[in-house]
């Protein structure tokens, strides 16, 4: 990544601005790797941001003459900066008031989010990976979305290569025990199709065929919104939980189909207000896990982003 700085180089003011603007396109041009990377170890767009623009003041503020790979440099920044950053934010959601949900973005524009696949990218897996320390998630977001070989992770995390290979193997092995194999996108899309109508009308029935036996009903509100403050549980609760609360949440409600990181979603509003982001994972079971996002902090910047 460095080579050796030639001796007896002069730079004039006119080399520094073209450094600087060299710098510039070099940044931009990581850029969108560099907010994937972020975005997949914190799960919020507003959290990866900050980390960019720190990387990006790091990048001004350091002798690039001797940086021979600046995205590899950028990189390295950008996801250890992330890692510290989650470190913190786990003490913070500890304390966080109900259960706590990614932020969503929109993926139309960009369905991999920077990455070399869209690996590590729907909400139900960057909320599975809250639950990994920072480094496991931040190796595995490196593997396995950003394809990064293993050598090159160990450098990043300053750990050896056997463990960084122990740090990808416990991330998959924690995804695979919580999470089954998924349906097709279309599967997926009819799901959530007939469960958007069963719930919008308190269909019984429908709601707990088309459920899994061991399905979550998870809803973030931050404290900021009537959401449920605890999960809800199980085919009956949930299907209970949903037709108890459709006469009241639905008729004054508009509905929009949307992409939520890489998948369909629903937004519902009401007087013109986003109120929520529903979103769900399917299995061949059934629904699994059923995502309100409701915290107007993570809702808003996502109903922004749409309008843009």
């Amino acid at each position: 990544m460095v080579a050796p700085k030639p001796e007896g180089t002069t730079v004039h003011a006119g080399d520094d601005a073209d450094f600087l603007e060299q710098a510039t396109r070099e940044f931009l041009a990581a850029r969108p790797q560099l907010f994937g990377i972020a975005y997949r170890i914190l799960g919020s767009a507003v959290e990866a941001e900050d980390i960019v623009q720190e990387a990006w003041l790091r990048w001004q503020n350091t002798d690039r003459t001797d940086i021979l790979e600046p995205a590899a440099f950028l990189t390295t920044v950008t996801a250890r900066l992330a890692i510290n950053f989650a470190q913190s934010a786990r003490v913070r959601r500890e304390s966080y008031i109900g259960p706590w949900l990614p932020e969503p973005i929109d993926t139309t524009e960009d369905p991999q989010l920077g990455a070399e696949r869209a690996e590590a990218l729907e909400l139900a897996v960057l909320f599975l990976l809250e639950k990994l320390n920072p480094v496991e998630r931040a190796a595995y977001v490196l593997r396995e979305a950003f394809d990064y070989p293993y050598k090159q992770v160990a450098d990043i995390l300053e750990t050896s290569e056997a463990n960084t290979r122990q740090l990808v193997s416990r991330a998959r092995k924690h995804l695979a025990s919580e999470r089954r194999k998924r349906v097709s996108p279309a599967d997926h899309k009819r799901l959530l199709e007939v469960f958007l109508a069963a719930a919008q009308t308190g269909n019984l029935a429908v709601l707990e065929d088309v459920l899994a036996a061991d399905v979550v009903s998870w809803s973030d509100g931050g404290g900021l919104r009537g959401a449920s403050k605890i999960p809800v549980v199980g085919r009956t609760r949930v299907s209970k939980y949903l037709a108890a609360f459709a006469p009241r949440f639905w008729p004054q409600a508009d509905i929009r189909w949307v992409e939520a990181n890489g998948r369909p979603a629903v937004l519902v509003s009401a007087d013109g207000n986003a109120v929520a982001l529903l979103s769900v994972d399917a299995s061949a079971e059934g629904i699994d896990r059923i995502m309100w996002v409701m915290n107007p902090t993570k809702l808003l910047p996502y109903v922004a982003s749409l309008s843009a």
